[in-house]
């Protein structure tokens, strides 16, 4: 009886706990790790000078810039499945500029996106609220023609 009651115990405690919640972080943020794209900036300072290869990989495509916490470059195998990255040539770029160089740039680039979209969107919720309800039902009143019946009905 005790085993079931420390079962059932645990079991609750462990479904009511809230889920995690979950946090979007973009590029030029803190907490980004991922892919980046240097084009415009100058070649930035690399962890490793020579890309990291686990499988093999075409030369015609670019290589990839990651920014990543400092154990996932160190074991990239383990790790680059994350990013979707395990058959790329991968450059891992120094934590020190993509704070101090990439992140404030590419804010300043990449700003004037999200104020656009802020002044530009509209709820459309606005154009109804406050309207009299009774003049809306006319038109979803039945005006005799197709009741669902069928043709012989």
């Amino acid at each position: 009886m005790k085993r079931f009651l420390i079962a059932a115990a645990i079991a609750a405690a462990t479904l009511s706990t809230p889920a995690s919640a979950q946090v979007s972080v973009s590029i030029g943020q803190p907490g980004f790790y991922g892919r980046i794209d240097i084009g415009g900036f100058p070649p930035p300072p690399l962890l490793f000078p020579e890309p990291v290869v686990i499988q093999r990989v075409p030369v015609s495509r670019p290589p990839l810039y990651l920014r990543v916490p400092p154990g996932h470059a160190r074991d990239w195998r383990k790790h680059c499945k994350r990013y979707h990255a395990c058959g790329e040539r991968v450059y891992f770029v120094q934590d020190d500029w993509y704070q101090h160089e990439y992140a404030p740039r590419y804010q300043e680039r990449h700003s004037h996106r999200n104020d656009y979209r802020r002044d530009d969107r509209r709820d459309y919720r606005d154009e109804h609220r406050g309207r009299d309800r009774g003049n809306e039902r006319k038109h979803d009143r039945d005006d005799g023609r197709g009741r669902g019946q069928g043709r012989d009905h």
